[in-house]
């Protein structure tokens, strides 16, 4: 069993596919995030002299955005079954989003296009002179017949009944269930920094979002967000507590991170994180379980209708965004005092341009004798 599952390998064609889905989710998200903060709705369609330039940009995301059952269907079974895999895991998406199976359906279908598409290269057996047809038509053509035929009449109804499912149990949460599940999210979101963790954090909650629920994906990213600037914090709660935490170098890393965090990316506080990896960890999953409680408790899992876009997804939260900025304070504040507290002082100097603690001396070579 345990050799099928690491010949399977489901967790790493998943993660191939998210790594080829996020920058997707990104540009879309910042379109939608962009065009709606401005006052832009998403359109059924884009009539010539009937949209504005905001509603186009709203309508491009939403409608990238709508297409994610597809993308993630698409990239695990090209991660499965390389080129021959992404006809037939287009076409198994496409199917999943017509018998709106939604993201869950475009993941399981994936995984049924790619592993069809393997099957069809290597056990169906044509001519020699048919071989060339094998990548560009007949493994195209017989994977995604298969798997579209597979999605539609065998595992899209089980799955659109787990979806309608899932959204029900999580609609009817309500006081210390969305805390606690908050609490969780916000914290799982953030320990790995971007990690498999993070990723698979990501899929459940576009899964949700998928289905209307947006406040998990806004809890999740606001956690991104907030993280990198209550690092910032750091600094200065630790100037409070007459500490000095950081090194120069971790100092201009800062200066780039916290930018790069308002924006919603968190990778740029990795290397700091790195430093002192355990006390790192601990910080951001504090300040991101507090996140994540408040958020999902004082907005009853309402949330952001775009999945990424830092304090852009703010305006698209409607009146709850109040709720989505005191979220990210909190996040900060706790991130930043637990870390600012936690941290070893690095020594005096340490933070400042150019000082150096200690000075290499020469070593003079006429004081060495050779026995």
């Amino acid at each position: 069993m345990k050799t099928f599952w690491k010949q399977a390998n489901f967790k790493g064609h998943l993660l191939t596919a998210i790594s080829y889905l996020i920058p997707i989710v990104c540009g879309a998200g910042f379109l939608i995030a962009i065009g709606m903060a401005f006052g832009g709705k998403s359109q059924d369609a884009l009539i010539i002299g009937k949209f504005d330039f905001f509603q186009a940009l709203a309508t491009l995301g939403g409608k990238a955005l709508g297409l994610l059952p597809v993308i993630i269907a698409t990239g695990i079974a090209f991660s499965i079954a390389g080129k021959p895999g992404i006809a037939p895991g287009f076409v198994t998406g496409l199917a999943a989003v017509s018998i709106s199976a939604g993201f869950i359906g475009g993941l399981v279908g994936g995984y049924v296009a790619g592993w069809l598409a393997v099957g069809v290269l290597r056990y169906f057996k044509v001519p020699q002179w048919a071989k060339g047809l094998m990548p560009t038509l007949i493994v195209p053509f017989l994977a995604s017949f298969l798997s579209g035929l597979i999605m539609v009449y065998v595992i899209g109804t089980p799955i659109s009944w787990f979806t309608g499912w899932l959204t029900a149990l999580l609609t009817s949460m309500n006081g210390a269930s969305n805390l606690v599940f908050g609490g969780l999210l916000g914290a799982l979101s953030i320990v790995d920094f971007g990690g498999p963790i993070n990723k698979t954090a990501f899929a459940f909650a576009l899964t949700l979002q998928a289905q209307g629920i947006n406040g998990p994906v806004t809890a999740l990213q606001l956690t991104n967000t907030a993280t990198p600037i209550g690092f910032g914090l750091a600094f200065f709660v630790a100037k409070l507590l007459r500490k000095n935490i950081y090194t120069h170098e971790e100092i201009e890393t800062l200066k780039s991170a916290v930018p790069m965090g308002v924006v919603n990316i968190v990778e740029g506080i990795i290397p700091i994180v790195l430093n002192d990896l355990v006390r790192g960890v601990i910080a951001a999953g504090c300040g991101g379980m507090v996140e994540g409680a408040v958020l999902m408790t004082m907005t009853q899992g309402e949330g952001a209708t775009v999945p990424f876009g830092g304090f852009l997804m703010l305006p698209t939260m409607g009146s709850n965004w109040t709720a989505g900025l005191l979220a990210i304070g909190a996040n900060i504040l706790v991130t930043g005092c637990v870390y600012a507290v936690i941290k070893r002082d690095v020594g005096q100097g340490s933070g400042l341009k150019g000082d150096i603690a200690t000075e290499e001396k020469d070593v003079a070579l006429d004081d060495i004798q050779i026995m």
